[in-house]
């Protein structure tokens, strides 16, 4: 019995090329399946297969025809499928789709027969004609009007047959292109002009990757008195200067003493078999990690004891101005604890990221005035505590505010028509919106002058401090600083540099690499800036890996007065940062919640992107 066929006739010159010599192109005759339909045409064979007869020695030429096609449905009129003004297939593959040779589904064919779409989708990982084409014999083009199926009835291999963009362009290093910190399109609203001074960037770094095309093998295999050296000059601030360029770097003493002097922070508590940094979201690295304090209740009290009189120690060198800066980093939250005379304040500042209601409800029951920068209502920053009265009265003319504003009703007589909500559900609607915004950028908090003061005894004596389970449980929050502090231990930058060779229109070309890693502060982003600057030749790009949680860091706070440069290198002398690196401090943010992403220098200009 006949199988439905494609229904299509055949070329005489076609057929030539592919029927066997004894037939005729008028052996030809057209067949119809039982059940009426119009079939393909087939030879006098295909006339025996459908009369229920066999071809020579028995077999059925028409099965082997037809295990290479697919079936199609009848067009919607009725006819015959592909009848119409759907574009013909070319000439050579229908005689051969008709000579019985298995080859795959035409992919614009398959979308305009039967003017409907494409036929169901194919196995993509099967491939069936996978012989190169033929030059003399280029595919017609489709129709117009007519597209080619898209993606799935294309072959698995023939991806491979596109175009392909080098993987790394000249000028591109091939860390970076790999490994640069992805930057959608909402991070990079801020892009920079050109300027000789970078912004000032208050978030902490987890790593740097600079590449440039000069090598930096300078700054490896420190000898014992270069790294003596610096860490002597780190100690007593000791200002270097650096020529705009130098001729060899490999050779310069001066340059590799000033790399380690910038590699130097101070940590406190200091455990070599645990990372301090960063906290949040640290229990990963830190499960399976020794920690026999988890469940020494009276340890714990010696770590908090210890850890709060290097707190209060960092706190006096802070007031006293002979500190610049310092963090707190918790496993919630991190603080930042800020001189008078940085960030355009003239006081102390301390910002705090991020918050949650149940920690601002405690800072407000302690008496801590603070506010939320981010958070603003009927155009202005929203106070989020007053000291000024008690708590319990506070709470009663908040109330009576809630009950006066319904009063309007009463005056139009309506107050028993119109059912108003009770004091509970207003409460419960505000109390919605601040713990939305919990353990968001928005709910940073800022806590300026005396305050700070009385923050330093909240956080002593708050018991949330530290975790009370997992593998956190019982360790006292990492304290950071640029200068050394009481119970303070000096902690090294990891740094190694990497030569590659990255592939150029000209063929390959060598691109260097310096990576450093671990909490990056800023006056280290700037000191290592600095240097590069003269060793590079003015020359170098890198990639910035931002500690998210401190990127709202960069907002700018009110500020009341701006205080004179000359004024804050005065006072700021003695606090142990370059006199370039403190200017860049004490500027005004500009960065928003955003923080410093890819940097690029080209003849001492800085093109930055945030």
């Amino acid at each position: 019995m006949a199988k439905r066929g494609s229904g299509r006739g055949l070329h005489t010159g076609a057929l030539d090329r592919v029927l066997p010599s004894h037939l005729a192109p008028g052996d030809l005759t057209t067949a119809k399946d039982p059940a009426g339909e119009p079939g393909r045409r087939l030879p006098h064979s295909g006339r025996l297969a459908a009369a229920g007869g066999g071809g020579p020695g028995g077999a059925q030429p028409g099965r082997g025809l037809e295990s290479g096609l697919r079936r199609t449905r009848p067009a919607p009129g009725g006819g015959a499928p592909g009848a119409g003004p759907s574009r013909p297939e070319p000439a050579p593959r229908r005689a051969a789709l008709e000579a019985g040779l298995p080859l795959r589904p035409f992919p614009a064919a398959a979308a305009g027969r039967g003017g409907g779409p494409a036929a169901a989708p194919r196995n993509p990982f099967a491939r069936l004609d996978n012989r190169p084409r033929a030059a003399a014999e280029p595919p017609e083009e489709p129709a117009r009007g007519q597209q080619e199926a898209p993606g799935p009835l294309l072959g698995a291999n023939q991806e491979n047959d596109l175009p392909r963009e080098e993987k790394f362009p000249e000028g591109t290093a091939a860390p970076e292109s790999l490994q640069t910190p992805h930057v959608s399109s909402s991070e990079s609203d801020i892009l920079s002009s050109g300027s000789t001074e970078l912004p000032v960037d208050w978030s902490i770094k987890t790593r740097l990757l600079f590449t440039s095309s000069q090598p930096f093998t300078w700054a490896d295999h420190l000898k014992a008195q270069e790294e003596a050296q610096g860490v002597v000059q780190h100690c007593r601030a000791t200002e270097v200067t650096l020529p705009p360029s130098i001729q060899d770097p490999k050779l310069c003493t001066e340059l590799r003493c000033a790399f380690q002097q910038s590699l130097v922070y101070w940590l406190h508590p200091a455990f070599p078999w645990l990372p301090l940094f960063p906290r949040i979201g640290a229990d990963r690295k830190m499960a399976g990690k020794a920690s026999p304090w988890s469940a020494d209740e009276a340890l714990q009290d010696i770590l908090m004891s210890d850890w709060s009189v290097s707190f209060t120690s960092l706190y006096n060198l802070l007031k006293t101005k002979l500190c610049p800066y310092f963090y707190v980093c918790t496993y919630q939250f991190t603080i930042l604890f800020r001189a008078a005379g940085l960030a355009g304040n003239d006081v102390i500042t301390a910002l705090i990221s991020p918050t949650t209601r149940g920690l601002r409800e405690a800072m407000k029951n302690e008496g801590i005035e603070f506010s939320l920068p981010l958070i603003k209502e009927n155009g202005q920053e929203k106070k989020a505590s007053r000291t000024s009265l008690g708590h319990e009265e506070e709470q009663a003319m908040s109330d009576e505010d809630e009950e006066e504003s319904f009063s309007w009703l009463e005056e139009m007589g309506v107050q028993d028509k119109i059912k108003k909500p009770d004091i509970l559900s207003i409460r419960l609607r505000k109390e919605k919106h601040e713990v939305q915004m919990d353990h968001r950028p928005e709910s940073v908090v800022l806590v300026k002058g005396t305050n700070t003061f009385t923050l330093l005894n909240f956080l002593i004596n708050c018991k949330s401090l530290i975790a009370t389970s997992g593998p956190q449980a019982g360790l006292p929050p990492t304290l950071l600083s640029p200068i050394a502090f009481r119970g303070a231990t000096m902690q090294m930058l990891k740094a190694r540099s990497v030569n590659v060779k990255t592939q150029a229109l000209s063929g390959y070309k060598d691109q260097f690499s310096l990576e450093i890693t671990g909490p990056v502060m800023p006056h280290s982003l700037h000191s290592v800036t600095m240097l590069l600057k003269s060793s590079q030749s003015g020359s170098f790009s890198a990639g910035l890996y931002t500690h998210e949680p401190t990127a709202v860091f960069n907002i700018c706070p009110p500020v009341t007065e701006v205080q004179d440069k000359e004024t804050v290198h005065e006072e700021l002398a003695n606090c142990g940062l370059h006199p370039k690196t403190l200017d860049q401090l004490s500027q005004t943010p500009v960065l928003g919640k955003s923080s410093l992403r890819h940097v690029k220098m080209s003849d001492y200009i800085y093109n930055w992107r945030s």
